[in-house]
């Protein structure tokens, strides 16, 4: 079934203006857009959406300053202590700054900054050394609280200087921690993970506890092990109580919403599909399909590698009201209605959204590195994860020449081929992948199963929507075809990682019998069938394609569901006398709590959708 373009809705843009120090766009490096303050949500059924939106009601999400002025004015006229809580990577002079302009009497505020009762430098990097050991890439999950990046004595003496006769505003990561006991009034400044890596990328912000920005790839390492796991563990215990909640996203001034819109919006997402904001990356190996097809990114770039359709620890949800946007980490969600959300596997995934899909995109470009990926044991011990990236791939779109790089020959010499990967490694030389690894031709429709320890890559010329576990950092890279990063450096390879994990029994012909799903039709009527493509033993997930020609309801039985549209021109989702539309390629969510739901295919020709759901 060829593929439709994919075309955005149309949006009224109202750009923001740079901040007023002047650094304007230098603080972010991304050829992509900023969110917008505002978009017009007219859509068509035909349209994928860059900026998927839930609504809120009139006047709940607002823009500028203003509105968090007034509101900490508020809180002070009645002698309520203020706290602007909030992650590493805001740019805290400019929302102080913003704040002060707003407010009717900002002098007669004492403002106090709590980094500076954090530990020193030196300090924290003892205190994480631990998880950020000397690699290039990987880490361990923080196991500690925000509370331990503070100075005991110093907490203490910002606390015993309070004023007793004049207003206070604390501001800062922590800010919270220090007014938790008493009736503060408590606002968080979050910036989308996405932005902060761009961010990263031009060393306009420094991590949690550092005193200096560090170099992009060793900035987000330490995100991704230290400042995200803190910050989602903070924010948890800080959401019940929240009062104002700032999308700091934005170079320009920023959105926000009150403590109980946000709350209420995020409560309005258990009896609904809902998406999260994608977002593209190009990559050494990338391609061209998502260049084709997705219209509204930035052109200056030189591929696109990636679309993260739903990696939650790096998307977030956007609340609309009178077209205004706020973003909110996922995670909110997840801390609010977990059980909602994910039913009865709740507490089998605690903190963690168990499911993630992406786009990998090689159309006219390259094969991924060969690859492994973690045991849950060496994902524990190594990296602190609950549970290790086993993942499928997923065919979407295949040119004639796709192959998929799966398992072993059966004549397999682990040895020599450890010799010939680390050869390379020292001298250059290429390595004939195929007379160790098999290759599949990947057709359209195809599910590869890709458990922990298989050797694997897409090869290029296709698109792949991949079905993982949530984990998405791990890979083992053996080989990368010599080739260099889009900075013109050589990309980190882990063959000591890789062969402390690899199976090889993934050999031989049990490879296309044990890797390649085999398609079991469960249902079969006028509306469509269902079709069930069985994942591996490993993968805690299973994978339906459901088929539609008229409507299918279906049951989510205490999971979660993930769906994509595979194919055709998108499909409606009923859930009582609610309606709702994906266009083709977009991936949505029906929470666990949606007890059933009903697919229609509204346009009359054939609509494919792909649902994972847990085991």
């Amino acid at each position: 079934m060829p593929n439709p373009r994919i075309t955005t809705d149309p949006v009224r843009v109202e750009r923001d203006t740079p901040s007023a120090d002047g650094s304007g766009d230098d603080r972010r490096s991304s050829p992509q857009a900023q969110l917008p303050v505002r978009v017009d949500p007219m859509r068509t059924h035909d349209a994928y959406q860059l900026f998927p939106t839930h609504p809120l009601p009139p006047g709940a999400v607002e823009a500028g300053y203003v509105p968090i002025a007034e509101a900490v004015d508020a809180a002070l006229a009645t002698g309520r202590p203020v706290a602007i809580d909030g992650v590493a990577g805001v740019f805290w002079g400019d929302v102080i700054a913003g704040l002060r302009e707003g407010m009717t009497d900002p002098d007669s505020v004492h403002w106090i900054d709590v980094r500076t009762a954090m530990l020193g430098p030196r300090e924290i990097d003892a205190m994480l050394a631990p998880s950020l050991p000397d690699d290039p890439i990987f880490g361990h999950r923080y196991p500690g609280e925000l509370e331990d990046f503070f100075e005991v004595d110093a907490w203490a003496r910002l606390a015993e200087g309070l004023p007793t006769t004049r207003p206070t505003v604390l501001f800062g990561p922590g800010a919270a921690l220090l007014a938790l006991d008493a009736d503060a009034f408590i606002a968080y400044a979050d910036v989308a993970r996405n932005e902060l890596q761009y961010r990263f990328r031009a060393r306009s912000v420094a991590n949690l506890g550092s005193h200096r920005p560090l170099a992009a790839k060793e900035a987000y390492r330490r995100a991704y092990f230290v400042d995200w796991v803190v910050a989602q563990r903070h924010f948890a215990k800080l959401l019940p109580r929240l009062d104002r909640f700032i999308d700091a996203q934005r170079l320009g001034p920023p959105t926000s919403l009150s403590g109980q819109a946000l709350r209420s919006g995020l409560a309005t997402l258990n009896n609904r599909p809902f998406r999260v904001r994608p977002w593209f990356e190009p990559g050494a190996w990338g391609g061209e399909w998502i260049k084709r097809h997705v219209e509204g990114l930035a052109e200056d770039v030189p591929n696109y590698a990636w679309s993260f359709e739903l990696i939650v620890p790096e998307n977030g949800i956007l609340f609309a009201s009178d077209g205004v946007l706020a973003e909110v980490p996922f995670h909110a969600l997840h801390a609010q209605e977990r059980e909602n959300v994910l039913g009865s596997h709740a507490d089998r995934f605690a903190e963690l959204f168990p499911i993630r899909f992406d786009w990998l995109d090689t159309v006219d470009g390259g094969n991924l590195s060969l690859q492994c990926h973690p045991s849950p044991e060496y994902a524990r011990e190594q990296f602190g994860e609950p549970f290790t990236q086993d993942e499928t791939y997923y065919i979407l779109h295949a040119e004639p020449e796709a192959e998929v790089y799966l398992g072993f020959h059966d004549d397999i010499d682990p040895a020599a081929f450890r010799d010939a990967l680390e050869a390379s490694a020292r001298s250059g030389t290429e390595v004939d992948v195929r007379s160790f690894v098999q290759t599949h031709p990947a057709r359209r429709g195809d599910l590869f199963l890709i458990p922990h320890g298989t050797v694997h890559c897409s090869g290029r010329g296709s698109l792949v929507l991949e079905i993982s576990a949530t984990p998405y950092i791990f890979t083992f890279k053996m080989y990368d075809w010599l080739r260099l990063d889009l900075d013109g450096n050589p990309r980190p390879l882990n063959i000591e990682r890789a062969f402390e994990n690899l199976d090889f029994s993934y050999r031989g012909a049990m490879v296309e019998e044990a890797l390649h799903a085999q398609p079991v039709v469960i249902a079969v009527s006028d509306e469509g069938r269902l079709v069930h493509l069985p994942t591996h033993r490993s993968h805690f997930y299973d994978v339906h394609r459901i088929e539609l020609t008229g409507a299918m309801t279906i049951r989510t039985e205490g999971s979660p569901h993930v769906l994509a549209v595979v194919a055709g021109d998108g499909v409606g989702v009923r859930i009582g006398e609610s309606r709702w539309h994906y266009a083709f390629a977009e991936t949505f969510v029906v929470p666990a709590s949606v007890d059933t739901y009903t697919l229609e295919n509204t346009a009359g020709r054939p609509v494919e959708v792909v649902k994972a759901f847990l085991k």
